[in-house]
């Protein structure tokens, strides 16, 4: 998005607006005011205190005086920034930093007006995020009681401004401390997910689904709970004499590869009625430039909306990664007014979009199994392989556009062409969502409900989430990358199938009916309505997962699903993957613990260990023990261990292995199943989780398996545990393609026992079984236990692909010392890493952490068959000797677990 848009009340894009303000006399004379392109920000001369009198005041008096604040930013930021509290990431700090969610906070600075303000005929104070009970007040008065994160507020100021000294004050009310009497009153709770270990608000009285704020403040499996507030988006004064630019929609009507029909929708705020001439601008990808439509208009005081029927011819269309190119054009509407006859024009007003043009929709055909779930960009069937994104910090203001970067960067690195924003979060950043249009990756957004039935019987509730949505669904629409919006995460399901459901339904029948009723409403019609109204064409769905209210939920027949018998409970091995087929898996997942170096970032050596406090304090799953989980994930292939940095590696093996049995399965199952969305991306914090890629941005090692296993073109050779291998094709490419599979039977210390090759077709968008193997027929009397079956596939123009077979657990195999070799120098590129196996090799991890933690690698998590060399780039700021003397190799044979076998 163009960042001359700006946001209204509405979503509205106020924000961005480049207005030149200029004074239109009752003549139609203009003269000019200063004005920056988003108006004026106040961000300067911020400070906080706890506010005085509150009960948290006596037990800390270090935050009652006032300290230096930033603006956007939070309350936990501030505190650290000015030394009052720890880092709350290093350590474990959180049990201590409850009281900051208990608390009332006063934010307060003064500015001066910029010039021409007092004497322009408006001016608005927009807030666009308040975390999230807050009070305005200006100049003494107050202007309002602010109740939810997720809107902009725009506050008429013309009058109440002074030259100099103009006071503004905000002060931030505890989410927990303003609902909990009214929750504590209510005699059947509606109760959230994750209740509070630490004693802020009672078990059975969780206040998270009551408040418009970001759910994972509350606490996640995730993350850490720190329930924050704060001015965490900008705030501006906007001043102007004429018009104001609300939004720039670009509405797109029909695209095909003749022709894109665009609507180019203007919403525009008028101080009085007069004439004007809107022009809108287009400029190409390849940068040309030129006038797209012109119109005259009798603008009348208030809001107007003006249509622009804009039309390109052969249009440069925009495509998923991996589809195509994304060509993004950008457009100008200029606001310009009328004089008089044969006068010239002066422009009053002007915003700016960018979109890519496409056409996508959400398809759902009947079959005799069900229904489809796909979506088709351009009129191409998408296969979706991506994964969920969570906030990428605990504290929003901080996440910078360069760490977003990185880490959608690595999305489509992994060939991924899918994200899921989950709604327990906040709704994405311009910023995020223009990374997403340049890198081709769809985004399906829910709205901001990610678990705890909410109160939806309540009119005014749902008026506010309504409000909210406009806001959110007007400040997103322009973007091509936008795929879905989706209700709520897991609600559906909670309510029909898990206990609080099933216990109002119990004990209080008629307040049950009345909360599904409530739900109905908001995520059947309010929501539904909304996209229908402001979303320009995109698809809604109810719920996720679900299959839009329909009485069955989380089916593999219909709709999308969630998929946690493996690692929830009943806590299946990863080969139960095999079992479910659906339609579209939007979550599933297998924990791991990050790289060493970012464990080392929040805990010293002596800290660590498996059952170590601060370990498990940066563990979340059940409340700290989930090490206990995951070390049966880790047994299941490889054996336990108790050596910390082996549990480590092998809860990244396990994770890579697991989720790309999944990955590949649901690939294989092509056209039935037509989406794999793993969860989860990235991280809120440094810690153990399902994230690919860390906080830091570094990436495990499901995240190198990713970009192999969701590559284009790809080979599937998956044995489920009755001992049948199924070989599939895989090819999202839209050309057909022809190649060649080969398969050789190998013992682990490199004697080829079977060597077969063939000649093979691909069809463009599709997966072909090329084969099923009993071990029997694989094997033909060799030891599994020392015997690994190779499928290889080599298509034109494609990197090679391949699938290991293994006829027993990792730790059922007798691994011979591979005899690992590397060779790293510096060449005119960088460095150059070679690394040769002797023998069999699997789940090989280089390591520079020593030298350089954030040393990049071209590949790693590597499998290397005996006498197989590979050759790699590094790319660090360290130099040779120190990178050669900090490089370590670690392959399963390095594990005292396996020692036994060798």
């Amino acid at each position: 998005m163009d960042r001359s848009l700006l946001e209204s009340p509405g979503g509205m894009r106020a924000r961005r607006f480049l207005g030149l303000c200029l004074v239109l006399a009752a003549a139609g004379a203009a003269s000019a005011m200063a004005a920056t392109p988003d108006g004026f920000a106040i961000d300067k001369g911020w400070r906080f205190r706890l506010v005085p009198g509150n009960a948290q005041a006596a037990s800390h008096p270090e935050a009652a005086p006032w300290h230096t604040a930033a603006v956007p930013g939070t309350v936990h930021t501030d505190l650290f920034a000015n030394r009052v509290i720890p880092d709350p990431y290093v350590g474990a700090p959180e049990a201590g930093l409850q009281w900051i969610g208990l608390a009332d906070w006063e934010y307060r600075t003064r500015f001066d007006a910029p010039r021409g303000a007092l004497s322009a005929a408006r001016s608005d104070l927009v807030l666009d995020g308040l975390d999230t009970f807050a009070e305005v007040w200006l100049n003494g008065v107050k202007l309002l009681d602010a109740d939810n994160a997720f809107r902009t507020w725009r506050l008429p100021v013309q009058g109440r401004l002074r030259a100099r000294g103009n006071d503004l004050r905000i002060v931030l009310h505890s989410p927990i401390a303003k609902l909990l009497p009214q929750v504590e009153a209510m005699p059947h709770k509606l109760l959230g997910n994750y209740p509070s270990p630490y004693g802020d608000e009672p078990k059975d009285a969780m206040t998270a689904n009551f408040a418009r704020k970001p759910g994972y403040h509350y606490g996640w499996d995730w993350g850490p709970r720190y329930v924050t507030a704060g001015i965490w988006k900008p705030v501006v004064l906007q001043s102007w004499d004429a018009v104001r630019i609300d939004d720039l929609q670009l509405r797109q009507d029909h695209v095909d590869a003749a022709r894109a029909d665009i609507a180019a929708i203007a919403s525009l705020d008028a101080v009085r009625d007069g004439a004007a001439e809107l022009r809108l601008w287009q400029t190409t990808p390849g940068g040309r430039r030129s006038l797209a439509a012109r119109q005259r208009v009798a603008l009348h005081a208030g809001a107007n909306r003006i249509d622009l029927p804009v039309h390109v011819d052969r249009p440069q269309r925009w495509y998923p990664n991996g589809y195509g190119a994304q060509p993004l054009y950008r457009y100008e509407l200029e606001v310009r007014a009328e004089h008089g006859k044969g006068a010239g024009k002066a422009a009053i007003a002007r915003a700016g979009a960018r979109t890519g043009l496409r056409s996508i929709e959400l398809r759902r055909d009947p079959d005799d199994r069900g229904r489809s779930f796909y979506f088709a960009v351009n009129g191409i069937p998408v296969f979706a392989k991506g994964a969920n994104t969570i906030p990428f910090d605990m504290f929003q203001p901080r996440v910078s556009k360069a760490r977003l970067r990185r880490v959608l960067q690595s999305a489509a690195d992994a060939n991924m062409n899918f994200l899921r924003s989950w709604g327990g979060g906040y709704y994405e950043s311009e910023d995020f969502f223009d990374l997403a249009d340049e890198l081709g990756l769809l985004v399906w957004q829910d709205f901001m409900f990610g678990g705890g039935m909410p109160p939806a019987y309540d009119e005014a509730f749902r008026a506010n989430v309504v409000a909210e949505a406009r806001d959110n669904v007007r400040r997103l629409r322009n973007h091509p990358s936008l795929a879905l919006w989706c209700g709520n995460n897991e609600e559906e399901i909670a309510w029909k199938y898990w206990g609080a459901g099933k216990e109002m339904k119990a004990a209080a029948p008629s307040l049950a009916d009345k909360v599904w009723k409530g739900y109905v409403q908001l995520f059947g019609a309010d929501l539904r309505k909304v996209v229908a109204e402001e979303g320009g064409g995109i698809a809604y769905w109810a719920s996720s997962p679900g299959d839009d209210l329909a009485e069955v939920a989380n089916t593999p027949a219909s709709g999308d699903m969630h998929y946690w018998e493996v690692w929830g409970n009943p806590a299946y091995p990863p080969s139960k993957y095999l079992e479910i087929t659906p339609r579209f898996m939007s979550e599933y997942g297998l924990q791991a613990w990050p790289v060493q170096a970012t464990i080392d970032a929040f805990a010293r050596r002596a800290e660590q260990g498996i059952a170590a406090p601060v370990i498990e304090a940066h563990q979340k799953f059940l409340a700290g023990k989930g090490n206990e989980r995951l070390m049966k994930y880790v047994d299941y292939e490889f054996g336990a261990t108790q050596d910390f940095a082996g549990f480590v590696y092998l809860s990244q093996a396990a994770q890579a292995e697991g989720i790309e049995l999944a990955a590949l399965h649901h690939r294989a199952s092509r056209p039935f199943t037509m989406g794999s969305l793993y969860w989860q991306l990235n991280d809120v914090w440094p810690g153990a989780s399902w994230s690919s890629v860390d906080w830091f941005g570094r990436w495990k090692a499901l995240h190198f398996h990713a970009r192999r296993f969701y590559a284009p073109v790809a080979l599937a050779a998956l044995r489920d545990a009755g001992g049948k291998t199924t070989v599939s094709l895989l090819n999202d490419r839209t050309r057909p393609l022809r190649g060649e599979l080969r398969l050789r039977l190998m013992s682990l210390d490199g004697q080829v026992l079977r060597d077969e090759r063939r000649p093979v077709e691909l069809a463009p968008l599709s997966s072909t079984r090329a084969g099923d193997y009993l071990d029997a027929d694989l094997l033909g009397g060799a030891d599994p236990a020392r015997t690994v079956a190779v499928f290889e596939l080599r298509a034109e123009g494609e990197p090679a692909s391949r699938g290991v077979v293994y006829f027993r657990a990792a730790k059922e195999m007798a691994w011979p010392d591979p005899g690992l070799q590397a060779q790293l120098r510096r060449d005119d590129a960088g460095y150059a890493l070679e690394l040769h196996a002797a023998r069999f090799a699997r789940a090989v991890w280089i390591d520079v952490d020593g030298a350089d933690a954030d040393a990049g690698l071209s590949d790693n998590a590597l499998t290397l068959l005996p006498n197989e060399s590979v050759s790699l780039r590094l790319s660090s700021k360290a130099g040779l000797e120190a990178l050669r003397g900090a490089l370590r190799l670690r392959s399963l044979a390095d594990m005292p677990s396996f020692t036994k076998t060798r």
